[in-house]
């Protein structure tokens, strides 16, 4: 058996199978949170969920063998920013998650589509050999001041970001933030932190390693660096009630699926579906339909993904 992930969730108890069960009732009876959309600012696209890496932690099981999500193509992107237009949706900002996006063959005519468009584009990626193959249409896109990649860089030590992602992936990743930055892209980080490391003690690893590198990036600033909590579906956490919005002092409308949706093509899907969070792509309950306007609706938190990372851990995957 492999090593766990440095990131495991270890000092909890595994989910109560009561839970999580009712979209409208808690396992104590209690009414449901919910949270209804205040308007689309942010449009997720999940551009297929191979990877050139395994990471051993990934919340959305990319790897290099992983099709469940499909490549999407530029006319069905194309689709969806055809609806934003007609609806005269308040998008302004369409994100790449994968898998890593830069295995999509239709990676390149996507993003010159979404910037001729006038959108803000963030991109998440490895910043490994597939987006590498690309410098040169990279450094000649029209409007690229306009886009930002979020490069996943686990940890601020070489040991626990490659027991993460597997050995060699370390130095590969610093090399293309290195390209990224002389070549003045704008530039976030997603990190996390290991257990028994506060935000603190995150921030300032990474701040001592981007100075060393000469990188650009406030660690205070979120929308430049993101530290997620972990996230682990089997183990226990508090449902989040009608209720706790007041005792937590939490607006609903902070809440990721207030203002963004992802879609994502299935496999032996004939089309794209809009899901209501870049954290849940599979789960039916929370596919929301097939067009950006059936797809506006509440979103009950029937998850444990929904208590920890986006209430209590207070994270989104936008800025």
């Amino acid at each position: 058996m492999s090593d766990p992930s440095p990131f495991s969730i270890t000092d909890t108890q595994p989910l109560d199978p009561k839970k999580f069960l009712d979209q409208h009732l808690t396992a104590k009876g209690e009414t449901r949170a919910s949270v209804a959309m205040t308007g689309l600012d942010t449009l997720w696209i999940n551009t297929g969920t191979l990877c050139n890496l395994a990471c051993k932690n990934c919340y959305i099981e990319s790897s290099p063998t992983n099709d469940a999500l499909v490549y999407i193509t530029l006319a069905e992107v194309e689709a969806f920013l055809d609806e934003i237009a007609a609806d005269n949706l308040p998008t302004r900002e369409i994100a790449f998650t994968g898998g890593e996006p830069f295995m999509n063959k239709d990676m390149m005519p996507i993003l010159r589509l979404c910037l001729s468009r006038g959108f803000e584009v963030l991109v998440l990626t490895n910043a490994m050999r597939p987006m590498r193959r690309f410098e040169k249409d990279l450094l000649a896109l029209d409007g690229r001041e306009r886009i930002t990649f979020r490069v996943s860089l686990d940890h601020f030590t070489k040991q626990i970001h490659e027991a993460e992602r597997g050995p060699n992936s370390w130095d590969k990743a610093l090399d293309g933030l290195d390209w990224l930055s002389e070549n003045k892209f704008n530039v976030a980080i997603a990190g996390r932190r290991v257990a028994g490391e506060s935000e603190a003690q995150a921030q300032a690893g990474y701040q001592e390693l981007f100075a060393a590198r000469g990188w650009n990036i406030e660690v205070s600033d979120p929308a430049q660096l993101m530290v997620f909590p972990e996230m682990d579906a089997q183990a226990d956490i508090a449902e989040i009630t009608d209720a706790c919005w007041s005792i937590l002092s939490v607006d609903p409308a902070t809440i990721m699926c207030a203002s963004s949706r992802m879609v994502v093509k299935r496999k032996g899907e004939a089309t794209p579906r809009v899901a209501a969070c870049t954290l849940l792509p599979y789960d039916p309950q929370f596919d929301m339909g097939g067009t950006l306007a059936e797809a506006s609706r509440k979103v009950a938190l029937n998850h444990p993904h929904c208590a920890r990372f986006c209430v209590l851990g207070g994270a989104s995957c936008s800025a």
